[in-house]
């Protein structure tokens, strides 16, 4: 629930700011034991960036299709 409360603010923050968000991705990915606090990755996209961001992937931390 805390990655999405961060989240929100982070879209609420970009989006005054007229940054539009092309996608989020939230959840727990390559996790260790006793780890705190979260990452936040922002990238400037161009159209050949966003067909990449949109690919499928399968790997063990990120599954997208």
């Amino acid at each position: 629930m805390e990655l999405f409360i961060a989240n929100k603010h982070v879209s609420d923050v970009l989006s005054s700011k007229g940054i539009k968000i092309a996608k989020t991705i939230v959840g727990n990915y390559m996790t260790s034991l006793d780890m705190e606090g979260f990452s936040i990755t922002l990238l400037k996209l161009d159209d050949e960036l966003k067909k990449f961001l949109n690919a499928p992937a399968d790997t063990p931390a990120f599954v997208q299709f």
